[in-house]
């Protein structure tokens, strides 16, 4: 865990839930043994990385461009407890990191991300505001 991690969530409603991308063969083996360790940018930091609602877009842009069949994973943050933890990431911009296994009985829900015609990865924006 970073020394100088957030003690305190983000205030935003949007912050309730996280989410996190990843291959859909990745969610498919969470799912047969119902945790997710993380991928191995996750295994390599030591927490696996989600997003906020409005740092999806750019995370799917600048992490995911032109990889096909991936998926949306949104878990409620307080779900995660103690173990969710807010640090600046991008421009000192707050991101949430789980320092433990994703359990895939919290998962809200998990939705396919299609690819637009320049190979960037684009969910519909109704999707980010459970």
């Amino acid at each position: 865990m970073n020394d100088n991690a957030a003690v305190v969530r983000p205030s935003n409603a949007q912050a309730e839930v996280v989410y996190k991308i990843m291959p859909r063969t990745m969610w498919n083996e969470a799912l047969t043994k119902s945790h997710f360790v993380g991928s191995s940018d996750d295994i390599r930091d030591g927490f696996i990385h989600f997003s906020q609602a409005h740092q999806v877009a750019t995370t799917l842009a600048r992490h995911f461009q032109g990889q096909n069949d991936l998926v949306l994973i949104a878990v409620k943050s307080a779900a995660l407890g103690k173990d969710l933890v807010w640090e600046p990431s991008r421009g000192g911009e707050l991101f949430p990191h789980l320092y433990a296994s994703l359990p895939t009985a919290l998962a809200i829900w998990s939705r396919t991300i299609d690819l637009d015609t320049n190979g960037i990865p684009k969910c519909d924006p109704t999707w980010l505001t459970c």
